[in-house]
């Protein structure tokens, strides 16, 4: 169903695999490079047949339990339940979701180490072959350029979980010269230039555009450089600590260079939000769509190519959506962030002052985009009018009765773009990098410059944009008494309330797309803002009666045990009382 001009990453061959694993590096098959003849090393037809397996990856390798998304990581921060049937269903996501109970011995500590590394063997593994190749081979630039792309991605997912990470950035190591690295041999700063390092080189030879989506373009890396330049520039200079020390406005100027909006003449902002979150091949790949992962059916196989790691999310709706697993339920904070003032701007002091009432409350429109209320249909379907009952709580209440919408899918689909298989899944794109992203972290770094003006016009774009994310929803006042209201900010402000406003807009426009834990950190707020969010929450998810966020410590994810028995001694562990 999806076009021939996406990069379907399913088709590689039993024995293409089975050829190109035994050069795949340090991790993936635990076997040193160099076992594949002359004659194979320099074959341009293995090397794009590498390039293809280190795609792949980041589909094939997908976990259902853990996902490269990272929403099951996102259950830390104030927009998200864990859900599913209780504390003990996903008991180490609980852990995480309390901050407390967590051990370096846990499988989802451990496992996404693995995985995000397994990634970066691919990677390196083509990039050998890669360059084995004759020059003459046309692609082999541009192919280089778009594992170290992938190589900074999967690098960058590592740094914001678990911060003091080894970098394997030299394609020809061994496995056994991996083991020899440490995980402190660049301070935090320098970990960050590392992938910035592998990021620039990306940028100077990827082309404007891509026949086969998938493939990373020069404003994808232009992207995600300049979100790398964003977490550096909130420096964490204390070694002992995970304390913000300072703003680097050296690093903000990239920010800003790399946002510049002649870097996205391709791109721009959907007419309306939910386009994003549509999984009909006329809105998948959409001029909001810098760079996404690629999902597919009908393309050979039993399942195709489906996206199976947002299975767990999808309620349990009985005789439908039977299986249904009910996690990452949006939490009433975040609801509540939504209410806006009779001026249609959000409410930053008093918003979690009450929680949200669907006929009395003015809200911005793009929470019935992210959210599904009790009192309103379920994606957008009338024969499925949500309530307080079983069918949209499987924990009976525990997590409440609100369901995530950005990753599900009408069930009006099934059998059409909703498929099942062990769990739920869909050939809907995931998303990793879109436009409203980019006006955000330029939003950002204006406001930290205290070009305040420049950040609340940026803010103001995406407001507008809300206002008219209506072609789902325009019947809600009419049908349930919703009262949509959202408008622009006028007037001028001082810095600190524009980081204030930019920051409110972050969660808004990004609400349950899994950024928002990590920004907390980036930030230096999150013991503050989580510690209040367990305190408020309490009536409505009574496990946060023993919840609580120690800073210095819970910021990221401990190094896992094996890896550091495996290190003998060269890794340090993450600050706190591992």
């Amino acid at each position: 169903m999806k076009t021939t001009h996406k990069l379907i990453t399913c088709l590689l061959s039993c024995n293409v695999i089975a050829a190109l694993t035994s050069c795949s590096g340090f991790l993936d098959e635990h076997t040193p490079q160099g076992t594949l003849s002359e004659e194979q090393v320099k074959s341009s037809e293995n090397a794009e047949n590498m390039v293809v397996s280190a795609y792949a990856i980041f589909t094939t390798a997908e976990d259902i339990n853990s996902s490269f998304s990272m929403w099951n990581f996102d259950v830390r921060s104030d927009d998200a339940y864990k859900g599913g049937n209780g504390t003990n269903d996903g008991d180490v996501f609980h852990q995480l979701e309390v901050q407390q109970g967590v051990l370096t011995t846990n499988w989802n500590i451990s496992d996404m180490w693995q995985r995000l590394y397994d990634c970066i063997s691919r990677v390196n593994g083509a990039m050998a072959l890669l360059n084995a190749c004759d020059d003459s081979f046309a692609p082999k630039q541009q192919r280089l350029a778009e594992m170290r792309f992938l190589r900074a991605y999967a690098h960058f997912q590592l740094k914001r979980l678990y911060k003091h990470i080894p970098f394997v950035v030299d394609e020809n190591m061994t496995s056994e010269e991996y083991y020899t690295l440490s995980n402190r041999t660049y301070t935090n700063d320098g970990g960050w230039q590392l992938i910035i390092d592998d990021l620039t080189q990306a940028y100077n030879t990827l082309p404007t555009e891509q026949a086969e989506k998938g493939r990373p373009t020069k404003a994808a890396a232009a992207a995600l450089l300049a979100k790398a330049y964003l977490y550096k520039a909130y420096r964490q200079e204390d070694a002992a600590t995970n304390q913000v020390t300072s703003v680097n406005a050296q690093d903000l100027q990239r920010v800003i260079e790399f946002t510049n909006p002649s870097l996205y003449a391709n791109y721009g902002l959907e007419s309306d939000l939910h386009n994003n979150f549509r999984p009909e091949e006329q809105y998948e790949n959409g001029v909001e769509s810098i760079w996404a992962i690629q999902y597919s059916r009908n393309d050979g196989s039993t399942y195709g190519n489906l996206n199976w790691s947002f299975g767990l999310i999808p309620p349990n709706i009985p005789g439908v959506l039977d299986g249904g697993c009910d996690f990452y339920k949006p939490s009433q904070n975040l609801v509540n962030a939504f209410r806006t003032g009779d001026d249609g701007l959000p409410l930053l002091d008093s918003y979690n002052a009450k929680d949200y009432d669907l006929t009395t409350d003015n809200a911005d429109p793009r929470l019935f985009l992210t959210v599904g209320i009790p009192g309103l249909p379920y994606m957008f379907n009338r024969n499925f009018m949500m309530d307080k009952s079983e069918t949209w709580s499987r924990s009976r209440g525990v997590y409440g009765y609100n369901v995530s919408l950005k990753q599900n899918v009408d069930p009006a689909l099934i059998d059409q773009y909703l498929i099942k298989g062990s769990y739920w899944a869909s050939p809907m794109n995931r998303i990793v990098l879109r436009y409203a992203d980019v006006l955000l972290m330029r939003a950002e770094a204006y406001a930290q410059l205290g070009q305040t003006t420049e950040a609340i016009q940026l803010v103001n774009r995406l407001r507008s944009r809300a206002a008219g994310s209506t072609q789902m929803i325009g019947s809600y006042p009419h049908l349930y008494g919703v009262k949509i209201h959202v408008a622009n900010y006028r007037g001028s402000y001082t810095k600190e309330e524009a980081l204030r406003i930019v920051k409110m807009e972050r969660r808004l426009e990004l609400a349950m797309e899994y950024e928002r834990f990590f920004d907390l950190v980036r930030w230096g707020d999150a013991a503050t803002v989580l510690n209040k969010y367990f305190a408020e929450e309490i009536p409505h998810c009574a496990i946060y009666s023993n919840a609580f966020f120690t800073a210095d410590k819970d910021e990221y994810l401990p190094i896992p045990l094996q890896a550091m028995s495996d290190s003998q001694g060269r890794y340090t562990q993450n600050a706190g009382n591992w």
